[in-house]
């Protein structure tokens, strides 16, 4: 696989595993093959390693002494549990925003607002979203919820969402929810935008996974 530049390794091998999952090529108490990834990706074991690190760190791999890594269970529920988490700690970040806006990220936000309004391509749209959270995160986050938000964001799945095609449809609503939120100085507003946001991106992306057959149809009942 060619390298893509201004792309960590090791993040090239954390989007890999999350892609093994969500296609169902690895499941609920699998192994986790080292070599096979660093050949499939063309690294080193180094990057592999540390992406199998942050993997367990978030939750999603589990280290078994003197067996390797494994895959933790991945279910619906687990899926939401990742989103919900991701939903509140943006959420706290927005709330941080509409409790004391200011006049240039607001503009910013404005700005990211009507590019997302302009297009329905669904890789343009993702692009712009991650702008809009990016510019809050950057301006309202200090270190340790930066760190926390970016951990969280590793299992949105980006592909998926950038070839979705009704994505920009679904989401639109809640981002100019949001965004209304912190214009008017409403951090509550701000927070449950964020939640009903991941909650329906949960619900999206349950579906797809079942459909897929990643998921059985008892999951979550």
């Amino acid at each position: 696989m060619p390298k893509r530049y201004g792309v960590k390794e090791k993040d090239l091998v954390v989007a890999h595993v999350l892609d093994l999952l969500l296609t169902g090529r690895l499941r609920s108490d699998d192994r986790v093959d080292r070599n096979e990834i660093a050949a499939a990706l063309g690294l080193s074991r180094v990057p592999v390693q540390e992406a199998l690190v942050q993997l367990e760190h978030d939750g999603i791999l589990e280290t078994r002494y003197h067996r390797g890594a494994f895959v933790h269970r991945f279910d619906a529920d687990v899926l939401r549990e990742h989103h919900e988490v991701h939903g509140l700690l943006t959420g706290a970040v927005s709330a941080r925003a509409a409790t004391n806006s200011r006049p240039a990220v607001l503009e910013a936000l404005e700005r990211t607002v009507v590019l997302l309004r302009s297009t329905d391509d669904p890789r343009e749209y993702l692009d712009g979203a991650n702008l809009f959270r990016d510019i809050l995160v950057d301006e309202y986050a200090g270190p340790r919820l930066k760190a926390a938000v970016s951990a969280s964001r590793s299992f949105m799945p980006q592909e998926f969402w950038a070839t979705h095609p009704d994505g920009p449809a679904q989401l639109m609503p809640l981002y100019e929810t949001e965004f209304a939120a912190i214009h008017r100085g409403h951090p509550a507003a701000a927070r449950q935008a964020c939640l009903d946001r991941t909650d329906l991106m949960a619900d999206v992306l349950t579906v797809e996974l079942r459909r897929r057959g990643v998921f059985a149809d008892l999951d979550s009942v």
